[in-house]
């Protein structure tokens, strides 16, 4: 029973994380900021709770099972805010799911290797996801044209966003979210594993 509660709090939590960073509101205020924390934030949910699932039934597929429970409580949530007055087609088509798939080839592959499911499939979903996430971008209504449709109150002073430096490296926020989000889903892949053993 433990078990399946830690993976509904995971999956639940993943959904608030999606619901936060992939708000309208912010992304049209934090632009390639939100897509970074959104990126990085949905990538050490979905390796931490997806490697435990994992390594707790030892069959690869639950990866990717794991990855469509969060999906489909993002799509119910979504679906409340949606009844809220709030846009639907805003980051809800299932950019998790390719990545769980590399997750669960790196175990299957490595014969049931943990240590390689740790150091592979970290860096194979950490680098994945953020190039999904953007496929997604292009896939849904332009945020700003969004924005105008529900207009918003004016931010407060200590809200308003930090334009980027132009040439620097945050500008290519696919490649700051990827390179992020390997290395910390390696080390987040871990204690997924580990939580099987305590």
């Amino acid at each position: 029973c433990t078990h399946y509660l830690f993976i509904v709090v995971v999956a639940v939590n993943s959904t608030l994380l999606t619901i936060n960073a992939g708000d309208y509101i912010f992304y049209t205020d934090w632009a390639w900021t939100s897509y970074v924390v959104f990126s990085i934030s949905q990538t050490l949910m979905l390796v931490v709770g997806a490697t435990y699932y994992l390594t707790f039934t030892g069959v690869p597929g639950t990866a990717t099972y794991y990855a469509l429970i969060m999906t489909v409580y993002t799509w119910i949530a979504k679906g409340a805010w949606f009844a809220l007055g709030y846009p639907y087609d805003f980051i809800v088509t299932p950019v998790r799911l390719p990545s769980a798939m590399l997750i669960d080839l790196a175990y299957w592959a490595t014969k049931k290797n943990k240590h390689s499911l740790i150091l592979f499939g970290g860096v194979l979903c950490g680098m994945s996801l953020p190039l999904f996430n953007m496929v997604n971008l292009i896939t849904v209504a332009d945020p700003l044209e969004t924005a105008f449709k529900y207009p918003r109150p004016t931010l407060p002073p200590y809200m308003t966003p930090i334009e980027p430096q132009v040439g620097k490296f945050y500008n290519s926020p696919v490649a700051l979210g990827a390179g992020a989000g390997a290395v910390l889903s390696v080390t987040f892949a871990a204690p997924g594993c580990k939580l099987n053993t305590w």
